[in-house]
């Protein structure tokens, strides 16, 4: 299924209006070329061309060039074909091993001499063969961009004065090279992806661009070993999982051209390098990723932005605005020693993709300060709940869980019933407790967890009634005996607060000493407050004393006794209550409020 999807979507992008991205046709690959050896027809160079350029990050980046697809390199020798490193091209050794080099080189060559007589005939190709006959070293050497070349075994290959293309793109290259890219001894057999009968790929070309994995790239399928073999396909890797050597190809290029560094249809989470596509062109395969990545900081609102668009196109879904039929792919993958494993894979159509990323940032919706963000990104919900470095503002990412942010995303995608991964809610909680602070991206990743477990729980057949989601503002309905103590703690730290003049008048208060305590055993801390917060009441006025006895005795009407110990869930109900509490302290209400909703008596 992932490698149809796949193929598809390299078919499509075949024919992608814009050439930036169009994908190369079989037996081509994008490949980037530093340097290019500029020549005459008769075989005379005219220059070592330099195609590296600035970015804006001011890094030098070589152009990128259509050249004949790459050989999969071992501890062997093994030459592409009219493009390769220094060494290949043009024998001079820059390693301190003359005798291999030597030996590359004659590959290198062998490969050009070896193609179709149609090839040979070319202008490109006598003239790349006359510069080896009347190679020239010093001529070279004299070049002002050989030393660069030199010392960093650059990759190169050849271009005619004149010409824009490179001779391996040339239209009689092109078609000799299309015409020997399969084995010679390939055999025939149904392709798993296609159905057809066609030549098998022995070895697939590697993925790059995964998280984790080697540099020179891993791979989705491949068998080294007898004992992953089976059926008697013993004698070529590509048997026991046969695919053509086109949709290998195809599926390979199409997964790299998504895994690209500039790619706007990947993200990476945690170890899970995740990208989206579509069966058919929909600005959704950018869109996902702005809403599930980190905003750049020339422009931190994308994400919103990319969340409200999605909310409207769900609207006008309704109408028919969404094209239902077409089909949206999302693909995680995370490095496994020397392979590629799948974290997971959802294909569903556009509307109900919407609906589930919409469902998530419900789940997600909390009441919030005037400076945190709507719709919070998973980055900044990844650094909450992770310890932060010395002077940072947010939790080191490099120290969150390596799976957890996959796990989360697989959870989006998965629908509404599936909960989010308890360690998400085992690491908020954590930082809570630990922190003695209960900030908004904490407490939305508690609501989110909470919320989906109970809509697990009320599908599964119990005898006990489904507990009620939690609201994302305070919920005075909630007789959730955690819920209420938290909200109990949030008020007897406000009733501190006021007796000292206000917030921000005391260094610390009974949170930064009493949190951890009173969220896990409640029993030996809140008697202990109950009786320090008659002090506190005594330098109130009448007013606000009777005020907060008031909230006090609506709070306490339903807790019957303190719990010895609450659970782990039971502490994000407690966290919960806290902060609904306390935010509700600093919402400015209506006029015509009662007094038990508001937050702040005159």
């Amino acid at each position: 299924m992932i490698l149809q999807a796949l193929n598809d979507y390299y078919r499509r992008k075949c024919d992608d209006p814009d050439p930036a991205q169009r994908l190369p046709v079989f037996g081509l690959e994008q490949k980037e070329i530093p340097f290019v050896l500029e020549m005459t027809a008769d075989g005379e160079l005219v220059q070592l061309l330099d195609t590296r350029s600035l970015n804006e990050k001011k890094k030098k980046v070589a152009q990128t060039f259509r050249v004949p697809q790459g050989v999969k390199k071992t501890s062997g020798i093994a030459a592409n074909l009219l493009w390769d490193t220094l060494e290949y091209v043009l024998g001079v050794d820059t390693k301190g091993k003359p005798e291999r080099v030597a030996e590359q080189h004659a590959q290198f060559v062998a490969r050009i001499q070896a193609l179709p007589q149609i090839a040979r005939e070319d202008v490109g190709i006598q003239a790349i063969l006359k510069f080896f006959e009347s190679f020239n070293l010093p001529q070279l050497e004299a070049q002002p961009a050989w030393a660069q070349a030199l010392e960093s075994n650059a990759v190169m290959s050849f271009r005619l004065r004149g010409d824009v293309d490179l001779v391996c793109q040339r239209p009689a290259v092109v078609k000799a090279v299309l015409n020997v890219t399969t084995d010679a001894d390939a055999r025939l057999a149904m392709c798993l992806v296609t159905g057809e009968d066609a030549p098998i790929q022995r070895l697939h070309a590697s993925i790059k661009g995964v998280w984790g994995a080697q540099s020179s790239g891993a791979n989705i399928v491949s068998f080294n070993a007898r004992a992953f073999e089976s059926y008697g396909k013993t004698e070529r890797q590509g048997e026991n999982a046969p695919v053509s050597q086109a949709a290998a190809f195809a599926y390979t290029t199409a997964l790299n051209h998504l895994l690209r560094k500039d790619s706007d249809q990947r993200i990476q989470v945690g170890d899970a390098s995740t990208v989206f596509w579509a069966d058919r062109d929909s600005e959704f395969e950018s869109i996902a990723a702005d809403i599930f990545g980190d905003p750049p900081k020339d422009d931190p609102d994308r994400g919103a932005h990319a969340v409200q668009a999605l909310f409207k196109a769900i609207q006008s879904g309704k109408q028919g605005g969404l094209d239902d039929n077409n089909r949206f792919h999302v693909l995680g993958l995370a490095p496994n020693a020397a392979r590629i494993s799948i974290r997971f894979y959802h294909c569903l159509p556009l509307a109900e993709l919407g609906e589930r990323i919409s469902q998530h940032f419900k789940d997600l919706e909390m009441v919030r300060g005037l400076y945190d963000p709507q719709y919070p990104s998973l980055k900044r919900l990844l650094q909450a709940v992770c310890l932060a470095t010395s002077g940072q503002p947010h939790g080191d990412i490099e120290r969150v869980p390596p799976n957890l942010g996959g796990a989360i995303v697989d959870a989006v995608f998965a629908g509404a019933d599936v909960p989010y991964p308890s360690l998400w809610l085992n690491a908020a909680v954590g930082r809570c407790r630990a922190e003695q602070n209960v900030n908004y991206y904490r407490a939305a990743a508690i609501k989110a967890c909470l919320n989906r477990h109970m809509r697990r729980s009320s599908v599964t057949p119990t005898n006990l009634s489904p507990e009620k989601e939690f609201l994302p503002m305070l919920d005075l309905t909630n007789i959730n005996p955690a819920y209420r103590l938290g909200r109990l703690f949030a008020v007897l730290e406000r009733i501190q607060e006021a007796s000292a003049g206000g917030p921000g008048k005391l260094n610390s208060t009974i949170r930064d000493r009493y949190y951890g305590a009173a969220s896990s055993t409640p029993v030996a801390v809140f008697t202990t407050l109950l009786r320090l917060k008659n002090a506190h009441l005594k330098k109130l006025t009448v007013g606000q004393a009777a005020w907060f006895e008031k909230l006090l005795g609506e709070i306490l009407d339903s807790v019957t006794d303190f719990p010895k110990h609450l659970p782990l869930p039971d502490q994000g109900r407690f966290a919960l209550g806290y902060y609904h509490q306390r935010q509700d302290f600093f919402t400015k209400k209506p006029d015509n409020s009662t007094p038990i909703t508001e937050g702040n008596p005159s």
